[in-house]
């Protein structure tokens, strides 16, 4: 309602002042013409009671007085000029004349003997001011050309201007009482509207699945309204109906889901560990020269591991702070470097900006992010893969960690990006899809965000990005 009397205030106002604009145009081209006429008559009167020869020549000779008489009755300026366009007589009182004024401009001469009414008007602005100048012939008895009279016209808007500011001024006097009326109104009928609706939204507020809801009574004339409450005293009935048996099942998916995700957690450093066991069967060699320091290795790798395995079945104790969250201060180049140590694949590329980037996250979490996404992207790569590749980069900004998981696979097709981090998701024939959600879970516990690029044929890009604390002393306790 409000809007409506807005805007129809503003329609009106436009409306009233292209109307006072179209008047004032129509005035003063009609009061020009009037004026002329008039003119005209008493410059006729005065060609025919002269005494002097009516050419061309005495225009001069016999308007000497004249034009200063029909100027002052018409209080309009006269100028007379010959066919040439040159300046015979004019009524403005100037002792020295602008040079424009003693000649036509050849334009005006063309359009003055083309036009059909051998009239022809222009409008210009000096000074803030329009003015209109009208040219015509003036005749003899026998209506031959003797010289073109030329009338100057001050268009002036005083009056109207005075008249459409009064009338815009009372136009808002009273459109500023409508609004008011108007929203007196809305408010009071918005009251009386929304008062059932009130109580039905608040009742709805108030609706929890843990604890008995109560039901709407309230009493309203309105059918629509009515039938809103009896939905939603059903849906309480069924509401309560159903809570005991969602909360049993509620709880026996969370045991299925905690035992689904021991599983897998457990099976990822599992994977690794038999990996570096058979490169250590096929590398084999006691007279290797190098032979501990490689058996170093291979230890240290199922050590990290077997502490990945027992930090996971701690973590799983207590399941409702899964994962558990540490801040350790540590070199996120050397850690991803470690994660990457487990994996034999050759083509595996490791890109760090700098040799040390400080971070605070844990360490066994970080290792497990970038395990699930490595194993994911050399699972995404065929078997019959020409050129398998994965690229991992770390490098940082003024406050994040980015670590990038690229790989050249199969990619992933549109229909399955949006549930991509969906527990119990996969589109692989094994597996419980737990390892992406999981990630994220982990990422997001620190603040940080997973994001990814795909093109089907092309490969997949993981980014993983998490903020750096810029409080860490950075010479001390680094992992």
């Amino acid at each position: 309602m409000i809007l409506l009397v807005l805007v129809a205030s503003i329609l009106i106002a436009a409306v009233t002042i292209y109307q006072y604009n179209e008047e004032a145009k129509d005035y003063h081209k009609e009061r020009l013409e009037r004026k002329e006429k008039a003119i005209r008559r008493s410059i006729n009167f005065a060609i025919r009671e002269t005494t002097y020869p009516v050419t061309t020549k005495n225009i001069p000779l016999i308007f000497k007085d004249e034009i200063f008489d029909i100027d002052a009755i018409h209080n309009l300026q006269i100028n007379l000029y010959d066919l040439d366009g040159q300046l015979l007589k004019s009524s403005k009182r100037t002792i020295q004349r602008d040079t424009t004024e003693m000649c036509l401009n050849a334009n005006i001469l063309n359009e003055l003997s083309n036009t059909i009414e051998h009239r022809y008007v222009i409008k210009n602005k000096e000074n803030g001011q329009t003015f209109q100048s009208s040219y015509s012939y003036i005749t003899d008895e026998k209506f031959k050309n003797l010289a073109i009279l030329n009338l100057p016209y001050l268009e002036n808007d005083d009056f109207l201007n005075k008249e459409l500011q009064e009338f815009l001024l009372r136009l808002a006097y009273a459109y500023l009482v409508l609004i008011l009326v108007a929203i007196i109104f809305a408010y009071f009928i918005s009251k009386f509207i929304t008062k059932s609706l009130k109580t039905i939204s608040d009742k709805m507020n108030e609706t929890r699945l843990e604890k008995r809801n109560k039901k709407i009574q309230i009493e309203s004339s309105s059918e629509e309204i009515e039938t809103l409450v009896n939905s939603y005293n059903s849906m309480i009935d069924e509401l309560e109906a159903s809570a005991v048996v969602l909360a049993t099942n509620e709880r026996e998916q969370a045991w299925r889901e905690m035992a689904k995700q021991v599983a897998h957690e457990i099976k990822n450093p599992l994977t690794p560990m038999r990996l570096t066991v058979q490169s250590f069967q096929r590398k084999f060699n006691p007279e290797d020269e190098n032979i501990y320091q490689k058996v170093n290795e291979y230890s240290n790798t199922l050590i990290q591991q077997i502490d990945t395995m027992s930090s996971i079945a701690s973590a799983f104790s207590n399941f409702a702070k899964m994962p558990a969250q540490k801040s350790e201060v540590l070199n996120v180049v050397h850690i991803v470097k470690l994660a990457l140590d487990i994996f034999n694949e050759g083509y595996i590329e490791f890109y760090p900006e700098t040799e040390e980037i400080i971070a605070k996250f844990d360490r066994t979490q970080l290792i497990r992010v970038v395990t699930n996404l490595v194993k994911n992207g050399t699972q995404a790569i065929p078997e019959d893969s020409e050129n398998p590749k994965i690229k991992v980069r770390v490098f940082s900004d003024n406050e994040n960690v980015n670590i990038t998981i690229e790989d050249n696979g199969s990619g992933i097709p549109e229909e399955t990006k949006a549930k991509i981090f969906e527990p119990k998701f996969t589109t692989k024939s094994s597996g419980m899809g737990l390892g992406l959600a999981m990630v994220k879970n982990i990422v997001e516990t620190y603040n940080g965000s997973i994001t990814f690029t795909s093109q089907l044929g092309k490969g997949t890009i993981f980014t993983v990005t998490f903020p750096i604390d810029q409080t860490i002393p950075m010479s001390s306790g680094i992992a």
